[in-house]
């Protein structure tokens, strides 16, 4: 209940124990109560700020409006409905396309834990309104999905990037699963060092990409596989060898991230399945017809089994038909395959 006071022959109103916090609970009232579809008026606004034992007029809030504006760039709209005037956010940090990406991104991304799924995306929904968060919530389905178990990856990719900023060199120790669905020491257990350079993104992984000092190569390693990472006062090398690497066709070249040794090889398909390679590979591919319904292109790829795995899934139709090389390990690779299923 508002109390008011005499002063002087003027009749003012007592001032709230929150008063200094009126501009701060002003915006987040704002901000959660409106949008383009939810206004308030200017007594609904009064009686919210009083929920915070605040008091506040008229004029105030206008003045308060203004500054919302020019020093915040929280743009109030005002609308005459009838008698009444009503008030709303026209603009956000976010639009609510914008947080829908974002929330999409979280969900289906695989290396984000259950948990820590659900506490970004309340953290991501109070950048729209109460109304849109709701709206939002219908399409939020993280339970069931595949989860990364390991909690630690995010302070392991802050330490990564720490790394990379102050140009010094980390060790880890790098795990693996076994049978037991437990993760256990590779390497027995040894430190491994390496110079970070970057971090990438593939197959719904991170990996970190570093010099391995030891071997004189580039390497990768997925982060969610390393542990007790940390920031060493050596500096990085590998900085000439970093600079000749190129990370966009590394990572379009290597199949899950499974290293093997750099062919260009030639690939014949059906012209029906052309968007299949524009999208692992790029527009910048060249397809050359062998006749109306076929074409090849030559490619850099890393040749692995999950390279081979990869065109066998896409049917007898795709062929790798050079180097012969490469035919060859594909022919070997599809003979032990069929064996398993020999009768």
């Amino acid at each position: 209940m508002q109390i008011a006071c005499l002063y002087d022959g003027e009749v003012t109103m007592a001032r709230g124990t929150n008063q200094k916090l009126k501009l701060y609970y002003l915006v987040q009232i704002m901000l959660a109560k409106t949008d383009e579809e939810h206004s308030l008026t200017m007594p609904q606004i009064i009686q919210e700020l009083g929920k915070y034992d605040i008091t506040a007029e008229r004029k105030s809030i206008y003045l308060d409006f203004d500054d919302m504006t020019d020093k915040l760039g929280i743009e109030i709209v005002k609308e005459q409905k009838g008698r009444e005037t009503y008030y709303h956010v026209a603009s956000r940090e976010f639009e609510l396309a914008e947080v829908k990406l974002l929330i999409d991104a979280i969900q289906s991304s695989k290396f984000i834990t259950e948990k820590k799924s659900s506490a970004l995306i309340r953290k991501i929904k109070k950048f729209v309104s109460e109304y849109q968060a709701k709206q939002l919530q219908r399409q939020v389905f993280v339970q069931g999905r595949i989860k990364t178990m390991n909690e630690t990856i995010y302070y392991g990719v802050d330490d990564i990037h720490r790394a990379i900023s102050e140009n010094r060199k980390i060790r880890f120790k790098y795990y693996q699963w076994n049978i037991k669905k437990e993760l256990v020491p590779r390497h027995n257990g040894d430190w491994i060092t390496v110079s970070p350079w970057a971090l990438t993104w593939d197959d719904e992984n991170y990996y970190l990409v570093a010099y391995d000092g030891a071997s004189g190569k580039c390497k990768h390693y997925r982060v969610d596989k390393m542990m007790k990472i940390e920031m060493l006062e050596e500096k990085r090398e590998g900085k000439e060898i970093i600079d000749q690497f190129d990370m966009a066709a590394y990572a379009k070249a290597t199949f899950g991230m499974y290293q093997g040794n750099k062919e260009k090889v030639q690939i014949q398909f059906p012209n029906r399945m052309c968007g299949v390679f524009i999208d692992r590979f790029g527009k910048d591919i060249i397809f050359h017809p062998t006749d109306e319904e076929h074409s090849v292109f030559s490619v850099d790829v890393n040749v692995s089994p999950q390279f081979f795995g990869w065109i066998f899934g896409l049917g007898k139709e795709v062929k790798v038909i050079g180097p012969e090389s490469v035919v060859e390990q594909m022919r070997k690779a599809a003979e032990e395959f069929m064996e398993n299923y020999e009768i």
